[in-house]
């Protein structure tokens, strides 16, 4: 792997990881417009790895309070009055259904649904969704979370199994149609995304050891830091963008690449 390679596919990791466009999307269109060969098992852990600190390290308050309240529930056996603690209980348990659902389904998703067929529908059925929860976002903010909206929102990361869907993106949709701001939404499933990759990373590390393949360090080196920074900057400017405007630009954006996708299948 070279250079070029390296950070073409850490950009594509770090951009659309937490944007509501689907990440799995753009990575199949690489070897699709270039003569890559595969990245490799390594290559993928590291991009993975770094895209999880940077969400980790943007957030590092909101993990800190909600470690805390978390252990305060812990000592206090119970959450009355605790909304950081009743929060990380939400975040936790709304990992349930996408943990389940990744243990059950794994060989189907990562082979049978794993086509350009079903990457393009997933991007344009559920951008079409995103928009109409869009279009009248509610005022709930994230410390007014309640456990209808988190177990919603949980539910909704499963589905994102499906290629395509966008975990971000379905995670979003589902805030929104419980009522709650565009930011809060967000922010909701950026906190859902830290325990996510966090199984996520670690089962990948397993594999890693397992196949007992070489490491290109060079590239591995270089990825990571790009994706790194990218998938910062990508949070930190989504955040603002959203906060302003209402998702329609990634709404198109999803259309779009969905037919892309299709026209190039069919």
């Amino acid at each position: 792997m070279d250079l070029t390679q390296a950070i073409l596919l850490a950009l594509v990791q770090g951009i659309t990881e937490f944007l509501p466009i689907s990440s799995t999307a753009h990575l199949i269109l690489v070897p699709l417009i270039t003569t890559w060969p595969d990245q490799g098992l390594s290559f993928d852990v590291a991009l993975n790895t770094a895209t999880w600190l940077a969400v980790v390290i943007y957030f590092r308050h909101d993990i800190v309070s909600l470690f805390k309240g978390f252990i305060r529930t812990l000592k206090e056996r119970g959450l009355k009055g605790n909304h950081e603690g009743t929060l990380a209980w939400m975040v936790l348990i709304g990992t349930i259904p996408v943990g389940l659902g990744g243990l059950l389904a794994h060989d189907i998703v990562a082979h049978e649904l794993r086509t350009l067929q079903v990457i393009g529908w997933s991007s344009i059925i559920w951008g079409v969704v995103l928009w109409i929860a869009d279009r009248r976002p509610g005022n709930i903010g994230i410390k007014e979370v309640g456990w209808p909206a988190a177990m919603l929102v949980g539910v909704a990361q499963a589905i994102a199994l499906i290629p395509g869907t966008s975990r971000s993106g379905i995670t979003m949709t589902g805030g929104l149609f419980m009522g709650l701001s565009r930011p809060a939404s967000a922010r909701l499933s950026f906190l859902l995304a830290i325990v996510v990759g966090a199984l996520a990373g670690g089962k990948e590390g397993v594999d890693m050891v397992k196949a007992g393949m070489d490491t290109p360090w060079l590239a591995v080196i270089v990825g990571a830091a790009v994706a790194f920074v990218s998938a910062y900057l990508a949070i930190h400017y989504f955040l603002k963008i959203i906060s302003r405007s209402s998702m329609t630009p990634f709404v198109i954006y999803r259309i779009l690449l969905g037919i892309a996708l299709l026209a190039y299948a069919y």
